[in-house]
């Protein structure tokens, strides 16, 4: 019997999970719904993501893939994942795709989105979905910055250790800020892929220089340093949200 792949596009609250990888002794998006679809095809699979997002990081849109020699129909998979699932998970479509595809490697291009809540009093409904920074932010200085990463550039100062041997060269196409006013801040970034806690380390150097301890030119020498020890602080993981990957 011929193997099918199967695109599945998902959306999840990643509050209770380490992260999306298969781990010992931790709960993992990875797993979680590989075991419910290895109930439904009575066999074992393995779902590859287009990224591997961290614990607590949060999807809109995460794409991954499997493969099966199952019949199972795509509509038939998501259906009954969505009854299988607990309420944090969603099955947002599932189809048939050509064999080569592959979530991952496929992938053209992702778009990443950081929330920050710029007030006073802190949300107590939606703390596990953003940051909360009391002081006022420099809005002016943080959009400054971000344009600043615009184009094909070195990352190395936005990249976490254990990124390996990675190229750290990348291309982001939007980097921006939206929310003009005190209150719900969004910063949006789309790169052709990312580097390890690249959105978090970038977003958590920008609020410094949004706070005045990162002056502009500051902020400038880091990215051109490429050292990641010269920039500011990782943004924590609850403001993450992965929006959409194009192919």
């Amino acid at each position: 019997m011929n193997s099918k792949n199967i695109r599945l596009n998902l959306a999840y609250d990643g509050s209770r999970y380490h992260g999306w990888q298969r781990q010992n002794n931790a709960l993992t998006i990875q797993e979680t719904i590989e075991e419910k679809i290895e109930m439904m095809v009575c066999e074992s699979v393995k779902l590859i993501a287009s990224g591997r997002t961290d614990a607590g990081v949060h999807a809109v849109n995460q794409v991954c893939n499997f493969k099966t020699r199952s019949n199972i129909d795509p509509e038939a998979i998501k259906k009954g994942l969505n009854g299988l699932l607990p309420d944090d998970i969603l099955v947002r479509d599932a189809e048939y795709v050509p064999f080569e595809f592959h979530a991952r490697y496929s992938a053209k291009s992702k778009v990443y989105e950081y929330r920050i809540l710029n007030q006073e009093d802190p949300d107590v409904f939606m703390r596990k979905y953003l940051w909360h920074i009391r002081t006022p932010l420099d809005l002016k200085v943080i959009t400054k910055c971000l344009g600043l990463l615009l184009g094909r550039n070195d990352f190395s100062s936005f990249r976490s250790s254990g990124s390996g041997n990675m190229d750290p060269v990348r291309s982001i196409m939007r980097a921006e800020l939206h929310g003009t006013e005190r209150g719900l801040l969004r910063v949006i970034i789309k790169a052709d892929g990312f580097l390890r806690h690249m959105v978090r380390n970038i977003v958590g150097t920008v609020v410094e220089a949004g706070l005045g301890r990162i002056s502009f030119n500051g902020f400038e020498k880091i990215f051109e340093s490429r050292d990641r020890q010269s920039a500011g602080i990782k943004a924590p993981p609850q403001g993450l949200f992965l929006m959409d990957v194009q192919y």
